[in-house]
């Protein structure tokens, strides 16, 4: 699966982490950090952690928020940041997620340089931010042909 995020801001204004090796770490969603859930039709789903450093985490889940574990992967992503004048491209290149049905969740947390959060997604579920909400998996992966 080919991904490219694109953060639209003003140049500074995002807190990007610095580049760091590209390995599995976990707490990245703690900063700006680009998400990618996917989910099958039995209750269980994926979560994929991007962060602009080049650092990612997966993990799999057997119901929302219960039985996490980290997600063996093929591969590792391949994560490449690209910074422009009023926009950050986050191009994601991910082996092994499978050819469909599935359901997406992308999301995103951004964090300002003020410290300032906020939380995107395709759709929210309720009243607050929560990206395991099923109802947040609203992209649609259809079976390979």
């Amino acid at each position: 699966m080919a991904l490219t995020y694109l953060v639209a801001a003003k140049p500074g204004a995002v807190r990007l982490p610095p580049i760091a090796s590209p390995e599995r770490t976990d707490g990245l969603w703690k900063t700006t950090c680009l998400e990618l859930f996917l989910a099958g039709d039995d209750g269980a789903y994926r979560e994929f952690n991007f962060a602009p450093s080049g650092q990612w985490a997966a993990y799999r889940f057997a119901a929302r928020r219960e039985g996490m574990e980290p997600l063996p992967m093929p591969a590792p992503p391949r994560i490449r940041l690209v910074e422009r004048e009023a926009e950050t491209l986050l191009h994601v290149l991910l082996p092994g997620v499978g050819t469909g049905p599935l359901r997406l969740g992308i999301t995103a947390v951004i964090e300002e340089t003020d410290g300032t959060k906020s939380y995107w997604a395709l759709r929210h579920g309720g009243d607050a931010p929560d990206f395991h909400d099923p109802d947040c998996f609203v992209g649609e992966l259809p079976p390979a042909d």
